[in-house]
């Protein structure tokens, strides 16, 4: 199986590992039949994604997509950041071997279920309405 020398590079030098204290957003997502996981992180700051890393336990194409997806996603609003497909990833890394394509799959939806998790916990997070038996007259 052979990668690209950008696949090489974002396996040996990732950017945006690790892990966010207090994130705005989590997303967890893994593969049973390969065994690679994938957590994302979010920090959001008025709708844009101001801070995004990853934790990756797998093989050097789980590592650079997580990697790659979290570069896309940083600095960009929410409704871009959903729009970053796993060809977006595959095509920035120059491709990918076709039995590890499902790495960017797993990149694009660890990046869309940090989304989703955030705006869960802003809807749950949201004042509640006020009734009309609440209020005092």
């Amino acid at each position: 199986m052979e990668y690209t020398d950008k696949v090489c590079e974002y396996f040996r030098n990732p950017k945006n590992m690790g892990r966010i204290e207090n994130p705005d957003g989590v997303g967890t997502v893994g593969n049973k039949v390969c065994g690679d996981v994938m957590k994302i992180y979010i920090k959001v700051n008025d709708d844009i994604i101001e801070d995004i890393k990853f934790e990756t336990f797998g093989c050097g194409a789980a590592i650079a997509t997580s990697s790659v997806v979290t570069e896309l996603a940083k600095g960009k609003k929410i409704e871009e950041a959903l729009k970053i497909s796993n060809k977006e990833v595959v095509d920035f890394l120059g491709g990918l071997p076709p039995i590890k394509k499902h790495c960017s799959l797993l990149a694009e939806d660890g990046l869309k279920a940090a989304i989703n998790d955030y705006r869960d916990k802003q809807k749950n997070s949201a004042p509640s309405p006020i009734k009309s038996e609440d209020k005092q007259l």
